[in-house]
């Protein structure tokens, strides 16, 4: 289904070219990193700072604190602005400098520093190590990306997907219990969710239908999944939302979750995933739904996070963007194009 969308005018989607002559430095001079140092915290790994500092020893480097990413880089375009945009952080920071890099028309470097960083993994940045290879190369490449808006409101950067129902329900029980760190934060808030998950009424083209979540991920995926968080690559514009329609148990709704493949093996194993007859794929472009919470948290995801939603229903609007951001990658990737 194409979209007749406008593309709002906050949104700069760049061409391959780049929006100024400048071009980043191999040794970072122009770029503007931000880390997040809450990122990763769960996975025990070497510090990168050291190796980013080392090898952009030019670049102007701030860390997230009191200060949001986009008041960072808000002050930073005020001044001398930058010609590129990094991050260090999981899902949730690199969607959010996306939609900075977006509206300001930089290249995005990404250096993975989350516990999952699947839109990293997808661009072939497994490591820092990696992304910095790419940097130092100077090869970008263009990804498709998604946009989400509540109603009326702002459209918002989506690098991975985008979710309703016990998706959000269970991070939103997850954030409750920081302190327990977030694999024992997780396993209470699925133990909360098979006892609680709510059902949603949600309305697209006339039609209704009351589901335990809807999962919308950018790219074709794998058709036996439920549940997807990372894509296959970056070039493919159309969503692919998964519909699990509310005819079985909360069990099953919480089972259908499971990301992994050895989780998703063991829950079919056990018998524990919805049937074919409880599910529903539709690919599009774009895609338009009335989403009606009920007693359920008025909340989605996107990206890992969590947003608000009006309590009394709202209108979620999703569409794709070709070639909507431009990010650094290994030179073997598909559509690279040296910057050079």
């Amino acid at each position: 289904m194409a979209s007749s969308a406008a593309r709002p005018e906050n949104i700069d989607t760049p061409g391959e070219s780049g929006p100024t002559e400048r071009r980043a430095d191999p040794d970072g001079m122009g770029v503007l990193l931000v880390a997040n140092p809450r990122s990763g915290t769960s996975v025990v790994r070497p510090d990168p700072m050291p190796e980013i500092r080392r090898r952009l020893p030019a670049a102007r480097i701030e860390m997230l604190g009191d200060s949001s990413i986009d008041d960072i880089v808000g002050a930073a375009m005020a001044g001398e602005p930058p010609v590129a945009l990094a991050v260090l952080g999981g899902d949730g920071s690199v969607s959010r400098a996306a939609q900075l890099a977006r509206r300001h028309g930089l290249p995005l470097l990404v250096l993975p520093g989350g516990t999952f960083n699947h839109f990293a993994r997808a661009a072939g940045l497994e490591t820092v190590t990696a992304a910095l290879d790419a940097f130092a190369a100077g090869t970008l490449r263009t990804a498709a990306v998604a946009e989400v808006a509540v109603d009326d409101g702002e459209p918002i950067t989506v690098l991975n997907a985008v979710s309703l129902g016990a998706y959000p329900e269970l991070l939103a029980e997850r954030e409750k219990r920081t302190s327990l760190g977030k694999w024992w934060g997780g396993a209470v808030a699925a133990w909360r969710e098979i006892q609680g998950a709510h059902r949603i009424e949600v309305v697209r083209d006339g039609r209704r239908a009351v589901v335990w979540s809807v999962f919308a991920g950018i790219g074709h995926g794998d058709p036996r999944r439920i549940a997807m968080m990372q894509r296959s690559d970056l070039d493919d514009a159309v969503l692919d939302l998964r519909v699990h329609h509310a005819r079985g148990t909360r069990l099953r709704a919480v089972a259908s979750l499971a990301f992994g493949r050895r989780m998703l093996a063991l829950m079919r194993a056990l018998r524990l995933l919805p049937p074919a007859s409880d599910l529903e794929r539709i690919v599009a472009s774009s895609v338009e739904l009335t989403v009606r919470p009920g007693d359920a948290p008025a909340v989605f995801a996107h990206d890992g996070e969590i947003a608000e939603a009006p309590a009394t229903g709202f209108r979620l609007r999703l569409r794709t963007v070709s070639d909507g951001l431009r990010v650094y990658a290994p030179a073997g990737a598909a559509r690279a194009a040296s910057e050079g």
